[in-house]
């Protein structure tokens, strides 16, 4: 598994060459305050709970973590840093962790303000979730047909 891992990382670079991952770097020190402080952090979570994620750069300019398919993704503004799942409405939030985008059919977000604490354990646990989520459906999907 490792290896597909590896050769997605690549295929996701951007239009200059730069990967992903440094392209998230690069976004972590521009913010210069607490946003990107708290992107990092998140970002160290994700990685402790799902060690085989994908980083990607898309949308120009949104980091996205990705296994079998988008888990979240991680936008920066001015009074919040946005953890948006693409499919956090089908996910079980026992913590209460989703604040925001709740009334969508899909999508689910956890704003973070500066000061507020992360409830690590809960969101290492969704994460987990989502990546549980992502493979079941990459299970049922049949397999592509190859022209003849």
């Amino acid at each position: 598994m490792k290896k597909a891992v590896a050769a997605k990382q690549s295929s996701t670079k951007d239009a200059n060459d730069v990967s992903p991952s440094k392209l998230i770097d690069g976004r972590i020190k521009e913010l210069g305050d607490w946003r990107g402080e708290m992107l990092g952090r998140v970002r160290g979570l994700i990685r402790e709970a799902d060690p085989e994620v994908v980083e990607a750069w898309k949308w120009r300019g949104v980091p996205v973590w990705e296994h079998d398919g988008i888990i979240c993704t991680g936008e920066t503004y001015k009074e919040v840093v946005k953890l948006t799942f693409a499919k956090g409405a089908a996910l079980d939030d026992p913590a209460g962790l989703f604040n925001s985008s709740l009334d969508g059919n899909v999508r689910r977000a956890i704003d973070i303000r500066e000061g507020e604490k992360i409830n690590e354990k809960a969101l290492k646990a969704l994460i987990r979730a989502a990546v549980e989520l992502n493979a079941s459906k990459a299970k049922k999907k049949p397999a592509k047909k190859r022209p003849a």
